[in-house]
């Protein structure tokens, strides 16, 4: 069942120019749109799509209405509005609420009553279940744990021992939150295991990614702040703490104990090192490897685009005298200020410099 445009402007707050009884069925991208779908342009690189784009109707900002061929929605975010307009075509299915037979429930877990718990899940002692919460296939929750209200966990999810999830958080497949922390003391070139005894506590309106990590504390609690979202194959150490609508995107790695501000972006691919701090407002670009703390707003980066490997190889090559440069360098400006010292002592008087 589609809506209509006067529907979708006002889901989304846009600006409506054309037919409002005009009914759309579907989101399909610029290029592959058909008669009965709605798109969107948000990035200026696909706009050479939308001279020819086959939708009913596109979403865009005020600066392309003028050129698109077709019914629009002009919005001042055209991503945001596309993402609204997505929630309106695409509602969450209803939950089956209840207990599939091939779950098992400890007799001491609390599960309200408008709880969904999937085939195959395991809820341990003392695990609290609040309002609302989907529970999918395959997951486990071990002892104490707890799922704010309206909370999804998608499938295969584990939660450990202790950990706490606040309200509409959505975990998907493969994630693992509460795990013991990399915490190894040396004895003589052996390791020793160090117990993590903290948990890890993600606030409301968190996301996690497929097969991303989140480890429990060493002593204090592993913190996440509500709105935090974590792409795909993130890994957060131990007693990491990240602030308020912070965005990681995949394969990112964060180090024990560093500290991540609120309102914070880091891009695929970012090393953070552990012990170290980023002010709010801070932005990563990606593959960017952050050894020391970021203290003021703004955008960062430490990476090297790909390159010819010829060139590369040469750029290497130079790099590694660097060292070597920077003592020559520094040797001739002595001996040029030796030079300079011995010229002005011996200056006629009253006659100028040369030079």
């Amino acid at each position: 069942m589609g809506l209509t445009l006067k529907q979708l402007a006002e889901v989304c707050d846009a600006e409506l120019r054309g037919d409002p009884a005009l009914v759309v069925e579907r989101m399909s991208t610029l290029q592959d749109a058909q008669a009965g779908s709605i798109t969107f342009l948000a990035n200026r690189r696909y706009k050479s799509y939308l001279r020819n784009t086959g939708a009913s109707a596109v979403i865009l900002g005020a600066d392309d209405a003028d050129d698109c061929p077709v019914d629009c929605l002009v919005s001042d975010n055209p991503y945001l509005a596309h993402a609204r307009v997505m929630h309106a075509l695409y509602p969450e299915v209803e939950p089956s609420v209840g207990l599939h037979p091939t779950a098992f429930v400890h007799p001491t877990a609390d599960v309200a009553n408008t709880a969904e718990i999937g085939a195959n899940s395991y809820l341990g002692p003392g695990v609290v279940i609040e309002e609302d919460v989907r529970i999918g296939p395959g997951c486990v929750l071990l002892d104490n744990v707890l799922v704010g209200a309206g909370s999804r966990l998608v499938a295969m999810v584990t939660l450990c021992a202790e950990t706490r999830l606040g309200k509409r958080c959505l975990v998907h497949p493969g994630a693992v939150i509460g795990s013991d922390g990399f915490g190894m003391a040396n004895d003589h070139g052996a390791w020793v295991k160090v117990p993590q005894i903290g948990r890890a506590v993600l606030g409301n309106d968190v996301e996690v990614g497929s097969c991303s990590s989140v480890d429990r504390g060493a002593i204090a609690d592993t913190m996440i702040a509500d709105g935090v979202k974590i792409d795909s194959q993130v890994h957060v150490a131990h007693n990491v703490q990240i602030g308020e609508h912070t965005a990681i995107a995949g394969c990112t790695g964060i180090a024990g104990s560093a500290r991540i501000g609120a309102y914070c972006t880091l891009a695929g691919g970012v090393g953070i090192t552990g012990h170290i701090e980023l002010a709010d407002h801070v932005h990563v670009s990606g593959a960017s490897a952050v050894i020391r703390s970021l203290t003021k707003p703004g955008m960062y980066t430490g990476t090297v685009p790909a390159m010819e490997h010829s060139a590369w190889l040469k750029n290497f090559a130079r790099l590694r005298q660097l060292d070597e440069l920077a003592r020559r360098v520094k040797s001739l400006e002595q001996e040029l200020a030796v030079l300079r010292e011995r010229d002005e002592l011996h200056e006629p008087s009253g006659q100028a410099p040369l030079n």
